[in-house]
C-alpha cells in the first residue's frame, strides 16, 4: 500500500505531507517497511514488462 492515500486519525491530513509527529513517523515506517512504497503503480508495470521481457529473452536463447 502506499501512504500517498492515507489519511492520519490525529490531524485529519494525508500521511504523506507529513503534519504532525504521528504523520512524519507513520510515513518513515511505511517507507521503511516496504521497498516499492515510493513508486507509482505505472513505474511497477514498466519494470514487471522488462522483467518479463528478460526472461522471455533467455528461455528463447537456451531453446
Amino acid at each position: 500500500m502506499t501512504y500517498d492515500r492515507l489519511v492520519c486519525a490525529n490531524c485529519a491530513a494525508p500521511v504523506s505531507e507529513g503534519r504532525c509527529p504521528v504523520c512524519r513517523a507513520n510515513r518513515e515506517r511505511l517507507q521503511h517497511e516496504n521497498l516499492f512504497a515510493g513508486l507509482n503503480p505505472m513505474t511497477l508495470i514498466a519494470l514487471l514488462a522488462v522483467l518479463i521481457a528478460a526472461v522471455a529473452l533467455l528461455a528463447h536463447q537456451t531453446a
